[in-house]
C-alpha cells in the first residue's frame, strides 16, 4: 500500500521525455525513489510511494522535465547533494505580451545571459512556456533567483552580472569556510 500519492499534469508534448526510449526514465526514476508513475495519454501523471523522501524526489524530477529540462539535467535531483528546483512563473510579473520579451531578456543575444546564469551560478535553467526553472544548490538557485528577478524587473544586463559575480564570491568564501571547519 502506498503512504503518498499525487497527480501532477504535464504538457502532452512531455509525456514522451518522461518515458524515455523503451520507457528508460520512467525506470530509472521509479528504480532509484521506489515510487510508482502512472503517465496517461493526456499527461497526468500519478506518483505512488510508501518512502516520503522518494515521493518529494520523483516529484521534483517529473516537475523538472514538465518544465523542459532534458532527463538527464532533471536527474540531479535524485542525487543528496540537496539539488533542488524552482520555478519563475513569468506571468505573475508581467502581463502575457511582454512574456516573450522578458524571455529574450533571461536567455539574452545568442543566449548570453542564458550561459553566464548558468556558469556563474553554477545552475541550470529551463525556459519553457511562461516559466523559468532552476535546478541547483539552494543557495545557488535563490542567487539565480535574484538575477532573473532583476532582468524581469528591467535591470540592464551589466549590472545583473555584476550581481552575479558578487554572489559567486559569497558562495565561493562560504564554501572555503566550510572547508576550514571540516
Amino acid at each position: 500500500m502506498y503512504v503518498h500519492q499525487t497527480q501532477l499534469r504535464i504538457p502532452e508534448e512531455r509525456i514522451g521525455v518522461l518515458i524515455g526510449k523503451d520507457g528508460n526514465v520512467r525506470k530509472r526514476i521509479e528504480e532509484e525513489t521506489g515510487c510508482k508513475l502512472s503517465i496517461s495519454k493526456d499527461g497526468v501523471v500519478v506518483i505512488s510511494c510508501e518512502d516520503a523522501i522518494g515521493f518529494m524526489k520523483a516529484q521534483n524530477v517529473v516537475n523538472a522535465i514538465a518544465n523542459g529540462f532534458n532527463p538527464d539535467i532533471s536527474m540531479k535531483l535524485l542525487k543528496d547533494d540537496f539539488k533542488v528546483i524552482e520555478t519563475i512563473n513569468l506571468s505573475e510579473y508581467v502581463n502575457e505580451n511582454a512574456i516573450p520579451r522578458i524571455k529574450g531578456r533571461i536567455i539574452g543575444k545568442d543566449g548570453i545571459m542564458r550561459k553566464n546564469i548558468e556558469e556563474t551560478l553554477e545552475v541550470n535553467l529551463s525556459i519553457y512556456g511562461k516559466n523559468v526553472s532552476i535546478i541547483g544548490d539552494l543557495e545557488n538557485v535563490n542567487s539565480a533567483r535574484e538575477a532573473i528577478i532583476m532582468l524581469i524587473e528591467g535591470a540592464q544586463h551589466s549590472r545583473v552580472l555584476r550581481f552575479m559575480e558578487k554572489k559567486k564570491r559569497e558562495l565561493r568564501s562560504k564554501s572555503l569556510d566550510w572547508e576550514k571547519l571540516m
